[in-house]
């Protein structure tokens, strides 16, 4: 029987609302266990807050991935992406299975514009092959992502096996579609949601989706399925919508 595994990406807007105001951490837990994922490659994942910590009614005792990882997905990583006077934010994975390594990597050409890449391995239960998972959140000018974009194809020739499961997933800000050319054309990568519908989805901003921001990226796995989800309550929750997505090894 084939291993199979279910990603999905979400960038959660720091744990607010679309409008920025209402605080929906909460909800935005109760809607991930509920979509049942193995893996979540999460982005603008608040990892320290020292004003919201005092003023925000229901802000967590501890982190926000931990937060939203306490009881389903006991293994995460966690990089930082912009560090400021009252904490940082970033990219996290949460997982159903463990890793056997990870590391984040700053990506940023410019000092005022931080970015990394978290690039994870790890192992399925009863499989001898490692998968590699790169979780992203790239910058909104072009000539910055075109460099990030560099920076991430340099780090999978380097530290991924051609043959080894690959996915790469999270926010590209790629409405030009730069991306999916270069790493079809340079590191044999396909984009699933494109592959099955036939186009990329639409995903910003999540109450009418019509920028096609979020995207997951695989080599060396078979797509089953990819869906946009929409539905409530996600429309209400952060101003993206997330991607989920099965394959099999």
């Amino acid at each position: 029987m084939k291993k199979g595994l279910r990603v999905l990406t979400y960038n959660i807007h720091k744990g607010f609302d679309i409008s920025n105001r209402r605080f929906v951490l909460h909800q935005i837990r109760e809607a991930l266990i509920a979509a049942d994922a193995d893996l979540l490659f999460l982005q603008e994942m608040q990892g320290k807050h020292h004003r919201h910590e005092k003023r925000v009614e229901d802000w967590p005792d501890h982190s926000q991935f931990e937060f939203i990882a306490e009881g389903v997905w006991p293994f995460y990583a966690y990089g930082k992406n912009a560090i400021y006077n009252a904490g940082h934010h970033g990219n996290a994975i949460l997982s159903k299975y463990p890793f056997e390594s990870w590391e984040n990597i700053n990506v940023s050409p410019f000092p005022w514009a931080s970015r990394s890449l978290l690039h994870g391995v790890i192992r399925l239960p009863q499989s001898d092959q490692d998968v590699h998972i790169v979780c992203i959140h790239f910058g909104l000018m072009g000539r910055e992502r075109r460099q990030q974009i560099g920076k991430l194809c340099d780090r999978i020739d380097s530290h991924v096996p051609h043959d080894a499961p690959l996915i790469v997933a999270g926010d590209f800000n790629d409405w030009l579609g730069q991306a999916g050319r270069l790493f079809l054309g340079h590191l044999d990568l396909r984009e699933v949601f494109l592959q099955i519908h036939g186009s990329y989805a639409r995903t910003f901003p999540a109450w009418l989706p019509f920028l096609q921001m979020d995207r997951i990226y695989y080599r060396g796995l078979v797509p089953v399925s990819c869906d946009r989800l929409t539905q409530s309550p996600w429309r209400m929750l952060s101003d993206h919508a997330p991607l989920a997505a099965s394959f099999t090894l």
